[in-house]
């Protein structure tokens, strides 16, 4: 950037160099009458516009691609540190603006340095260079000229302070736009099953035309700077004409120097022009570099406490809620006082209405969030204390509709972990996949469309569930991914994790009684409280809600 900034600088000075030029020629070469003279000066005019051409071209060139590669790098310290914000800075931030920061407003911090590079300085040696050529022309007709700017100066000054507030508005109707794109890419399949396309639609519509309002808004603004830019100099311009044909007239200055005086003020006009245009850009770059470093100077959303700044207590058990606490919003709580422990090798199961808190302690078992009272313990230590890849790599979880990738089974198995045939094979029976999988003829590698969609709802979470267990984990968490498997399957399912991982500690949430029945404990959760825990058969004693779920499941006869 440094080097094509001196190649920009020397550029600019040959532009300069023409008008000098041509005044010497007109008012000391021509009056000699000697040709050869005329045409060696003539010769070094081209000479300067030649060098001015190839220097701004490479110039302009290295400014694109130093642009570029600090966008680039942008973009990636961008997108590392979102990868690494946690789930409540995630939710602070929405992910439609978070998505909007990586692409519109990284294009324009680009389009900034660019305009700056290639505009930017080439404007302002322009200015300050012509005046001072003009100043050795003709002293009190550059007056003239500084007269003009100090006006200027006010105008885009003000309009640049009015529009950058204006510019973050607009990112953040963006932001809107974006969210209304996602959410339908994402549920597209509904909105067509619901016939809510057009309703999707005058919901687009209402979102683009805030943003364009603001758009018209903003450029409002900003089309204020250029013509009243365009109509100061031009008055500049007429004084000067004026006076400096009063002065030619007076015989206190040459024609040669009216001439080149007013071809450095066209190029000041045009410096002038051009640096207002480049206040507009950076009005809507520094709004965006604005927005890029709230997400860069976040501090971090997972801080790791040091292992002797919690208390130890309980290693004998793989995992344990200690009186937790949380809240989403912070002002009312999603889970109040939970308290269960789970030693290797038991199974807890969790069951409870939509709402009811089990997806909100699958979070704090991964520390998507951390409680804001209470503990989630792993083997006695504070999952605080447990850097992140750390923890992570212990647990396994399959989701009902998790990710899948446009890749094939082995590769959405495996998930970049390295995993050998053997493993991802094993995976695949210990969750009743290879079934489906030997069904097709590429088997392993059989290609999957994004999400899945050409895997029925059962494969799908089939294929989840032996992602899941590949790795061997310590701590394997069902979310609610056995919903779309037949009793039989999911029976199947539960005998083989059993059977294969004695010692790997199992959370089944789930809505059917069936699939927890045989844990060795229950928590049945009701907005956010344990309202009952123990067994199966001590959960139909004493916890009517459970035992009215198990009647209409399974029938009263059955339930023991």
């Amino acid at each position: 950037m440094t080097l094509g900034l001196i190649i920009k600088f020397f550029a600019t000075m040959m532009d300069l160099m023409i008008p000098y030029v041509l005044e010497v020629i007109l008012d000391d070469i021509v009056p000699q009458n000697d040709i050869k003279l005329i045409v060696t000066w003539g010769v070094i005019m081209l000479l300067c516009a030649a060098a001015s051409v190839t220097t701004n071209i490479t110039a302009n060139r290295m400014a694109t691609k130093s642009a570029g590669k600090v966008t680039k790098k942008l973009r990636h310290d961008l997108f590392r540190r979102i990868s690494y914000l946690s789930s409540a800075q995630t939710d602070s931030f929405t992910e439609s603006t978070l998505i909007s920061r990586i692409t519109s407003d990284t294009y324009n911090v680009n389009q900034m340095l660019t305009r700056v590079q290639r505009l930017g300085v080439r404007g302002s040696i322009l200015l300050i260079g012509g005046i001072i050529f003009t100043l050795s022309l003709d002293a009190p007709l550059t007056l003239v000229l500084i007269g003009m700017l100090p006006l200027i100066a006010v105008v885009v000054y003000t309009v640049t302070k009015l529009s950058i507030p204006l510019y973050t508005k607009c990112q953040a109707f963006l932001d809107r736009l974006v969210r209304v794109v996602q959410e339908n890419a994402t549920g597209v399949r509904i909105i067509k099953a619901l016939s809510k396309s057009e309703h999707e639609r005058k919901r687009f519509s209402e979102a683009n035309a805030s943003l364009s309002e603001e758009e018209r808004r903003v450029g409002i603004l900003m089309a204020i700077t250029n013509p009243t830019t365009t109509l100061v100099l031009n008055v500049g311009l007429t004084l000067i004409v004026l006076i400096g044909a009063h002065r030619a007239d007076s015989g206190l200055t040459e024609t040669g120097t009216i001439i080149a005086f007013l071809s450095y003020f066209t190029i000041i006009i045009g410096a002038m022009l051009g640096i207002t245009r480049i206040f507009i850009v950076c009005s809507k770059g520094v709004a965006s570099a604005n927005r890029i470093s709230e997400v860069l100077n976040t501090p971090d959303g997972y801080p790791i406490l040091p292992e002797d700044a919690c208390e130890r207590s309980n290693p004998e058990y793989r995992l344990a809620f200690e009186d937790v606490s949380f809240s989403y919003n912070k002002v009312e709580n999603n889970l109040t006082d939970i308290d269960f422990a789970l030693k290797p090798g038991d199974t807890l199961g969790i069951i409870g209405a939509t709402g009811s808190g089990k997806t909100t302690i699958v979070n704090l078992v991964l520390r998507f969030y951390d409680p804001d009272k209470g503990r989630v313990l792993v083997d006695g230590r504070d999952i605080r204390t447990i850097p992140l890849d750390e923890l992570r790599n212990r647990i396994g979880i399959a989701m009902q509709n998790d990710f899948i990738m446009a890749g094939s089974i082995r590769e959405n198995i495996d998930f970049k972990r390295g995993l050998d045939d053997d493993a991802i094979l094993k995976a695949a029976e210990i969750a009743q996949a290879t079934g489906f999988i030997s069904r097709r003829p590429e088997g392993l590698d059989y290609m999957l469309t994004a999400r899945g969609g050409n895997l029925s709802g059962g494969q799908k979470q089939r294929l989840l569930i032996a992602r899941a267990v590949a790795a061997q984990p310590d701590v394997l968490i069902l979310d609610d991914s056995s919903s779309a498997l037949d009793y039989k399957t999911d029976a199947d399912l539960r005998k083989t994790l059993s059977k294969h991982f004695p010692n790997m500690t199992t959370i089944i949430v789930a809505q059917r009684i069936s699939s927890i029945m045989n844990a060795d404990c229950i928590l049945m959760l009701d907005d956010g409280e344990i309202i009952g825990k123990g067994t199966h058969s001590e959960l139909l004693n004493n916890c009517g809600l459970y035992k009215s779920i198990s009647d209409a499941q399974m029938g009263g006869g059955l339930n023991a």
